[in-house]
């Protein structure tokens, strides 16, 4: 009796192809045909959504960066209003609200406006030959790339975004804990940034990137983080003692990360460098972004430290 080499289901002696699998039995592969015991698969291509070409670009500068595209024809990207510094003449803009409705697209807007970011968008691709653009942050800081698969998911304080590949989504995210929310320095809104594509952020200073392993905790001066992903948990600690607060400089609370993750920060926040540059103006280290968040920042040390 004749085995399949594939299966190893039986088959009639003489059969040419198995009748379970329909891979060819031994002796029986005609030239030209696989090679006995193997089966060619078609391989069905990807979505049309995933089918991107790559992003041709160079980051250029220190702290004060901006990001250089070459786009081509039948690329699209994306941008928060106002980031743009130049576009060569073949490259078209125009603005508008994500959404397949008119309700989607008022929810959208409604959802950026709580994110920090502008009721609209701006989209850009480049007419018959490539195009040339550049893009900055509005404060003296670094542009960080992230390249994400498809499903892949970074989280982005909430006015970090500059541009994106048209295939990323941007949503909203809601801090899950109250005390975070409140004490943790960014808010209750987070950017929720997935791919498949490139995604390009602006945040102050230098940065540090860390990846956590899991169970691996880093505490972090409130208003530093910039991004990180979903996989990290997001939380607030108090300090340590009412002295350390009120003398330390640092603030009620820390904002605690909790690996496993990737965790990006900022040496410099807008708050902080607003603070520097008008101190008669600002009270305090300068990190506050809601009412609450006053006394996380060091209010309270404010009377007992020195401008100098």
């Amino acid at each position: 009796m004749t085995y399949c080499t594939n299966c190893g289901n039986p088959a009639a002696d003489g059969s040419r192809f198995c009748t379970n699998c329909g891979a060819p039995l031994s002796g029986a592969a005609n030239p030209g045909t696989a090679p006995v015991g193997t089966v060619t698969t078609m391989v069905a291509p990807p979505p049309a959504a995933y089918v991107q070409q790559p992003l041709s670009y160079e980051i250029e500068g220190h702290n004060l960066q901006i990001a250089k595209l070459r786009l081509k024809p039948g690329q699209e990207i994306y941008a928060e209003a106002g980031k743009m510094i130049y576009k060569s003449a073949n490259v078209e803009w125009d603005t508008r609200m994500t959404g397949q409705n008119f309700g989607q697209k008022i929810f959208g807007a409604i959802k950026r406006k709580l994110m920090g970011e502008s009721l609209f968008f701006t989209y850009f691709h480049a007419l018959g030959t490539e195009g040339n653009l550049g893009f900055a942050g509005s404060y003296p800081g670094k542009i960080q790339v992230f390249d994400l698969q498809a499903g892949q998911t970074m989280m982005v304080q909430r006015d970090g975004f500059l541009f994106a590949q048209g295939t990323v989504t941007l949503d909203i995210a809601m801090v899950r804990r109250l005390g975070a929310g409140l004490l943790g320095g960014e808010g209750f809104i987070l950017q929720k940034l997935t791919g498949p594509g490139l995604v390009f952020v602006h945040a102050g200073g230098d940065h540090v990137d860390f990846n956590l392993a899991p169970g691996e905790v880093l505490q972090v001066q409130t208003g530093h983080l910039v991004a990180f992903e979903p996989t990290v948990n997001y939380d607030i600690q108090f300090v340590g003692t009412i002295r350390t607060a009120v003398f330390g400089g640092e603030g009620l609370f820390l904002t605690t990360l909790t690996g496993p993750g990737r965790v990006i920060l900022q040496s410099l926040t807008l708050e902080r460098l607003r603070h520097e540059l008008a101190p008669s103006e600002h009270s305090g280290g300068g990190e506050e972004r809601n009412p609450l968040s006053a006394i996380a920042s060091g209010n309270l040390g404010s009377f007992f430290r020195s401008d100098d």
